[in-house]
């Protein structure tokens, strides 16, 4: 691997404990709910916040151990950090920005110069070499401080929420630039971010932390298909719902609690601590009751409607409480809004079912 980190530090009164191992060439995503360390554990490999026990290994060399009282400074460390608030300097043009980390490398003005000028060209913003950050969008300070971490060639770019200040038309531009690079070159690249869309589409693998601690791991089909927790689930787009396998003669069920949902068959016993999941699109909206028993139909009140890019997200509180996920032409066609009585339907073999912990 080349990046393997095993960290413990303290923030205040809140305590890190994770481990993180990336190969190279790798892109990897670090999600989480706000609070659980993503960025804390970030600041820690870029040197930014001293570990209290553990070590940081970056291509074989220790770049932190506590216990042997190594302890690199940020800028002998080979790490790359852009940061959602850009953190330019307001004093420097976009160029000289850019050049500043080659010139603390000891490069020559005239040759620093030129290689940011050079990066310039590569995120389209030749035209504004001269201008300072208050000058500058949103999006061109950002790609201004992605030219200025890539410039100095890091062996790990550290990207922590890059899109997160911008607006829409300026995250996807960055984006796109940021796709480019991250699928190029074998360095460790470290991606943190809140979008789902981002840490599926963008890395090779996903990385969840809840709590300061990781506590799951995988490609974007793992992580959809076996959800670790409540938090993953719904970052993934899924209803998650803890409950009890019944079975009884009119068949197999999940007791959530405040519902019952009918699933298919399942080889767990009867009482079993189960995790059912099911994917919003399976979840079908009636405004009448439907004369049929090949679903699961659950009535309850429409909570909230959300649009996410091109989908429509409408929270049902029935009993349980579940997800669907309709076209802006079925919401228009039903007109659905908030507060209005609706009929939730899915079908059994629609829900998966997996033993409580299981992996």
């Amino acid at each position: 691997m080349s990046l393997r980190a095993r960290v413990v530090a303290h923030a205040g009164a809140f305590t890190l404990a994770a481990e993180l191992t990336v190969a190279s060439g790798e892109t990897v995503a670090l999600v989480g709910p706000n609070g659980a360390g993503k960025s804390t554990l970030g600041q820690c490999l870029a040197g930014l916040l001293p570990l209290d026990d553990g070590d940081v290994l970056l291509d074989g060399r220790v770049l932190e151990r506590p216990a042997e009282g190594i302890r690199l400074p940020p800028q002998e460390r080979g790490v790359g950090l852009v940061f959602q608030d850009r953190l330019l300097f307001p004093a420097l043009n976009a160029r000289d920005n850019i050049a500043f980390g080659l010139l603390a490398r000891g490069m020559p003005r005239r040759a620093a110069r030129r290689a940011a000028d050079g990066w310039l060209e590569r995120v389209g913003l030749t035209a504004q070499a001269d201008l300072h950050p208050d000058q500058l969008s949103g999006g061109q300070a950002q790609r201004v401080a992605l030219a200025r971490a890539l410039a100095t060639e890091p062996r790990l770019l550290v990207l922590d929420e890059p899109f997160a200040a911008l607006d829409v038309a300026a995250q996807r531009d960055l984006r796109r630039l940021v796709a480019g690079v991250l699928a190029d070159g074998d360095g460790v690249k470290l991606l943190i971010t809140h979008n789902p869309l981002d840490a599926l589409t963008l890395a090779d693998r996903v990385v969840i932390m809840e709590g300061g601690r990781v506590v799951q791991c995988g490609d974007a089909d793992d992580i959809r298909r076996r959800p670790g927790s409540a938090y993953v689930a719904t970052f993934v787009g899924l209803n998650y719902l803890r409950g009890t396998l019944r079975r009884g003669p009119t068949g197999i069920s999940v007791d959530t609690g405040s519902g019952q949902l009918r699933v298919a068959s399942t080889d767990l016993p009867d009482g079993a601590a189960v995790v059912a999941t099911v994917h919003p699109r399976a979840v079908l909206l009636s405004l009448t009751e439907p004369a049929t028993s090949a679903r699961n139909t659950l009535y309850g009140r429409i909570a909230t409607i959300d649009r996410l890019d091109d989908r429509v997200r409408v929270t049902v509180d029935c009993r349980p409480l579940l997800i669907a996920e309709v076209t802006d032409e079925a919401l228009g066609m039903l007109r659905l809004v908030a507060g209005m009585p609706v009929w939730a339907l899915v079908k059994a073999t629609e829900i998966d079912v997996q033993a409580l912990g299981a992996s």
